[in-house]
């Protein structure tokens, strides 16, 4: 919020706050309240210094002196003079809401409690609940959430920033119907056209499975003969959706044209291609991808699921293979399973961290595989300490936990790096044991077959894994056609009312 539309807003609350204080008081605080209202912070602190030295007990004047600093900018300190004034009167609604604001702003902890308390007092504030609503949403509660924001009426649809927000939150919840409505709503009280509105709605169309919806909410922006490649990108899958497949792929071509180096595009024709069994056409546009992209992990799986689809294994498990050089925690569906979160980029604190826990928890099965798998990553070579600690690591997990699949996953690693194909062929079929799905343990036993010298199984294998994939990316894709959070807003700006 604009802090001359909030310093309006705080002086009416707290003129209306005073309205039953004596005159003399009134009189006391009126010079100080024309001061702020003509921005002019340093004088009006000056006001309440000598003001305040005659009644430091006055709610009034610290709130009036937490609204002076915050307009000159010392927030923390304005945060020190709203927290006096309820130190006096708990329940001074001006005093709560510059608290509540300078929290919010600042991502403070008492953000939520301050704004409650708000509510206790006005149970209807819309902008209060709007807060909660987006303060809610960054800690996940999409529940509390939405409950905040249907309370907050109107406002959220007038924030991009909380309109996507709330959007979003429906769509986790699966809440379509809802979701289209708010979209809806906001492109109605729009004057100018909003792309990135009118893109959510058709995006939250094609997961409700309303592909005809979808491409009648695109056509004001095809009629401009977009350029972008997002939007053409949608529309190309709604066509598709609806089955005009010559539409879909001549707006997926031109969606790369505009934008080369967007992997997820040639995915999407990629797609296309083996819906329609046009394997070598989904490989030659695959190829275009990794000219422009030549380090694209997805594309050169992709490319293997089409080779598998040509009965080429050779080539496919070569694009695996290079797939699983450039990233081995993602190409496969890595068994690293809540790896990133400890990980960070920094393996070194991550296995310091491990190695912490699992003094206090030595059997932890989990932890014990997460030191393997840290180790291995590192790149332990066979032999080394590492490696047999990353080695024994491993075993006790499955030692303790059978059912582990990522632990029987880089156990069959180690055995690979070792050379012990055998043993890696058993871990990689007791990890599918556990989870038939699992694509490192296919990938994995692929190799180990490979090298074994027996062959027959793994054209079968490579059709599961390809399957796998594809499954894989087409989720994906649908998930990324609602990009309400790929670009979140870092304003912590309190939503306007």
């Amino acid at each position: 919020m604009d802090f001359a539309v909030r310093l309006r807003l705080l002086l009416a609350l707290l003129a209306a706050c005073c309205f039953t204080v004596a005159q003399t008081t009134a009189n006391r605080i009126e010079p100080v309240t024309s001061a702020l209202r003509a921005g002019q912070f340093v004088k009006a602190l000056q006001i309440l210094q000598a003001e305040l030295e005659k009644d430091p007990r006055s709610t009034q004047l610290w709130a009036l002196q937490g609204i002076a600093l915050s307009g000159k900018g010392d927030k923390m300190e304005a945060l020190g003079a709203f927290r006096h004034a309820l130190a006096i009167s708990p329940d001074y609604l001006p005093a709560l809401e510059g608290a509540a604001q300078i929290e919010y702003e600042n991502g403070g902890k008492d953000a939520v409690a301050l704004l409650q308390r708000v509510l206790q007092l006005r149970p209807r504030d819309p902008t209060s609940h709007a807060m909660l609503a987006v303060l809610a949403y960054r800690r996940g509660d999409c529940a509390s959430a939405i409950s905040h924001f249907e309370q907050s009426g109107s406002l959220a649809q007038s924030q991009p920033g909380a309109l996507q927000e709330y959007g979003d939150c429906l769509v986790r919840r699966k809440q379509f119907e809802k979701a289209m409505a708010l979209f809806r709503g906001a492109l109605a009280q729009s004057a100018a056209p909003d792309v990135e509105v009118r893109c959510l709605l058709a995006s939250v169309q094609m997961m409700a499975q309303h592909a005809k919806d979808a491409i009648l909410t695109l056509q004001p922006l095809l009629q401009q003969n977009t350029t972008d490649a997002n939007v053409l990108a949608l529309a190309a899958s709604a066509y598709e959706s609806d089955g005009n497949t010559p539409e879909a792929v001549r707006l997926l071509r031109e969606a790369i044209l505009a934008d080369p180096g967007n992997v997820n595009l040639y995915l999407d024709f990629a797609n296309i291609s083996i819906d329609h069994q046009s394997f070598q056409v989904g490989v030659d546009m695959i190829n275009a991808g990794l000219r422009a992209e030549p380090k694209a992990v997805a594309l050169y799986v992709a490319r293997g699921v089409l080779y598998v689809q040509l009965a080429q294994y050779d080539r496919a498990e070569a694009d695996f293979e290079q797939a699983d050089a450039l990233d081995p925690r993602q190409s496969m569906g890595s068994a690293a399973e809540g790896l990133a979160a400890v990980q960070e980029n920094d393996p070194d604190r991550a296995l310091a961290a491990v190695q912490s826990k699992l003094a206090k928890k030595p059997n932890d099965a989990f932890l014990l595989y997460l030191r393997a798998e840290i180790l291995t990553q590192r790149g332990a070579d066979p032999g080394s300490p590492e490696f047999r600690a990353a080695m024994d690591s491993a075993k006790k997990a499955v030692s303790f936990r059978p059912s582990l699949a990522s632990a029987h996953d880089v156990l069959a690693k180690l055995y690979l790096q070792a050379g012990q194909n055998t043993a890696a062929i058993e871990q990689s079929r007791k990890a599918l044991d556990s989870d038939a799905k699992d694509q490192t343990a296919l990938y994995h036993l692929i190799q180990a077959l490979r090298k074994s010298g027996r062959t027959s199984e793994i054209p079968g294998l490579l059709q599961r894994l390809a399957d796998l994939r594809r499954e894989g990316t087409k989720q994906e894709a649908a998930h990324n056609r609602y990009r309400l959070v790929e670009e979140k807003s870092s304003s912590t700006e309190r939503p306007q009312p």
